[in-house]
């Protein structure tokens, strides 16, 4: 018979499926990796399985251990998923910018979700990042993940996104795009795919308000850039240390607006039911397209799923207040 002993073993192995109808106008093939296959409905369980091994590997993570980590909500349902079969508690904190389905979804995994203000600085006391920090130090046998700095977040990708990837276009990628958070994706990813062939490019999908474009293109770190944006699960308002921008080729950014739609465009034209990331990202390959040639093939990255949106993204009440529906 074949089973799996638990639902941590069925991550990975997610399909590689075409783009039709939104990628007409792009002469190269374009491939979705569709990360919504994994369990948590996100790319994010892989790294959170693989941060919660290495914990446990390193000794930071004890039995019965409280697990606290700062998420826009995916990978606090990785690591929840994680922890229930491991017999671990967790506590998530979170912007009050995130849709209230991430947090009812960490809710029903049985997490304890915080949720703090958006529009503070990263080293505001009230901000996630400082939140999660602070619960670690105040709760015994806690573990602050910290994805953003965490080296099994890249790790993870390397050791299996990326030769998935690779086996999946028997060698034949040219292109990989995704969006841009913690960087652990881009840079695992990224890093895999250029040691089988340096001629790969690897491009990156910011959005208006976070750091990631301008700093890659001139070093610079301009706190002009930041502003609160809608986008949910990429740009960031820091550099983390997952970000390895030496094997990033480029950046592309992306409106707010663009990234709603495109999330409905997905949904409507090619059946895909998918975050608002992924909007993001599909526009972002758009934008892109004069850097492909009808021999390339291009894969683009879908990080979540639509269940995680339907009040946003999905709502035209609430897409035409944002003024992204006419």
């Amino acid at each position: 018979m074949k089973y799996a002993k638990n639902i941590l073993e069925t991550i990975g192995n997610t399909p590689l499926v075409k783009i039709n109808k939104l990628a007409e106008e792009i002469p190269a093939l374009v491939l979705a990796k569709v990360e919504t296959f994994n369990p948590g409905n996100s790319v994010k369980d892989r790294m959170a399985l693989t941060m919660i091994e290495d914990a446990e590997a390193q000794g930071l993570l004890k039995p019965g251990g409280t697990i606290i980590e700062g998420t826009s909500g995916n990978t606090g349902m990785g690591l929840a998923l994680a922890a229930i079969v491991k017999g671990y508690k967790c506590i998530f904190v979170m912007a009050d910018k995130q849709s209230k389905e991430k947090v009812d979804i960490l809710k029903a995994v049985g997490a304890e979700v915080v949720v703090c203000p958006t529009a503070v600085e990263p080293d505001d006391p009230r901000s996630y990042y400082s939140v999660s920090k602070r619960l670690s130090e105040e709760i015994p046998n806690s573990w602050y993940v910290n994805q953003y700095d965490n080296p099994s977040n890249a790790k993870a990708h390397y050791q299996s996104t990326g030769p998935e990837i690779w086996k999946q276009t028997e060698g034949k990628i040219t292109h990989f795009v995704v969006g841009v958070g913690t960087g652990g994706t881009i840079s695992g990813v990224g890093k895999y795919l250029k040691e089988q062939n340096p001629n790969i490019k690897i491009w990156g999908i910011d959005t208006y308000g976070s750091v990631f474009k301008k700093y890659h293109e001139t070093g610079i770190f301009d706190e002009n850039e930041i502003y609160p944006y809608v986008t949910e699960g990429i740009g960031e308002d820091i550099l983390p240390k997952n970000v390895n921008f030496d094997i990033i080729d480029g950046f592309t950014k992306v409106t707010d607006k663009d990234a709603a739609v495109y999330t409905q465009l997905l949904a409507k034209k090619e059946g895909m039911f998918l975050g608002n990331s992924a909007g993001a990202a599909m526009k972002g390959v758009l934008q892109l397209q004069q850097h492909f040639t009808k021999d390339d093939v291009v894969v683009v990255l879908f990080h979540d799923h639509g269940s995680r949106y339907v009040g946003k993204m999905f709502n035209d009440d609430w897409m035409r207040e944002m003024g992204y529906l006419d």
